[in-house]
């Protein structure tokens, strides 16, 4: 199995040595990355380390509205280090004008995408799972009124009280990949296999489902590449478990 691990579990590195980031990432195991930034680095020369490392971008979250202000150049930038799978980490959704604005924007930006061979995703965190004050809940109104890729948050969903495996087999034509995460059910996050999350639940239906998994661990205790290493472990465990 290949694993891929987005790159802000080790943003303790990547902020000061992507390269050096991306050197360990592949040392651990992971066959691909998700980035969360690119710090200053031209394409080329995130290009070069992806083939260093022999790492492959899986896709990145990347801000929407550089699509909105410079289209050409952000697809350009994203073709060079070999993504085609450009996700929105979360952006405000808490007013009907802030929503209806992203959903205008992912109707739009989602065909143009394509033609290029990319697609536009979302990452969801447990907000948007919640009604808003005005009454409506964000997650609903992004799979009824846009056709973006999913990329579901598995813990996130757990944290707000979700199923995240009844959410993998309903959503299963719009999720592209997953983040399998482990936490405590108040919103901790925790490496993989230290939380509440149901992990295995969620590992055995990607396996299902065909479905690539990408690692992410947020709390940098005692560093990120420690977690992503757990993380990496616990993973190739279940693989001979299951």
């Amino acid at each position: 199995m290949d694993y891929g691990l987005q790159l802000y579990s080790i943003r303790d590195i990547t902020k000061d040595d992507l390269e050096g980031a991306l050197a360990q990432t592949a040392e651990i195991g992971y066959t691909y990355v998700e980035f969360a930034g690119f710090f200053g680095h031209p394409a080329d020369e995130v290009a070069a380390m992806l083939e260093k490392t022999g790492l492959k971008t899986w896709g990145t979250h990347s801000d929407w509205r550089d699509l909105v202000k410079n289209f050409e150049e952000t697809v350009a930038y994203h073709k060079t280090i070999g993504n085609k799978n450009f996700i929105v980490p979360g952006t405000d959704l808490w007013t009907r004008d802030k929503m209806d604005e992203f959903i205008a924007y992912a109707n739009e930006l989602q065909p143009i995408l394509t033609k290029e061979g990319m697609t536009c995703g979302f990452h969801n965190h447990s907000r948007e799972f919640y009604d808003t004050e005005e009454v409506y809940i964000p997650f609903q109104e992004l799979v009824e009124k846009t056709n973006i890729k999913l990329e579901l948050d598995t813990y996130w969903a757990y944290a707000a009280k979700e199923d995240p495996v009844a959410f993998m087999e309903k959503y299963k034509d719009r999720i592209h990949f997953i983040h399998i995460k482990d936490g405590d059910a108040d919103g901790n996050g925790k490496p993989l296999g230290l939380g509440t999350a149901p992990v295995v639940q969620v590992y055995k239906k990607a396996r299902e489902l065909g479905i690539p998994m990408v690692v992410e661990s947020e709390t940098l205790t005692p560093s990120g590449i420690h977690e992503a290493r757990v993380c990496f472990e616990y993973l190739k465990k279940l693989e001979k478990d299951y």
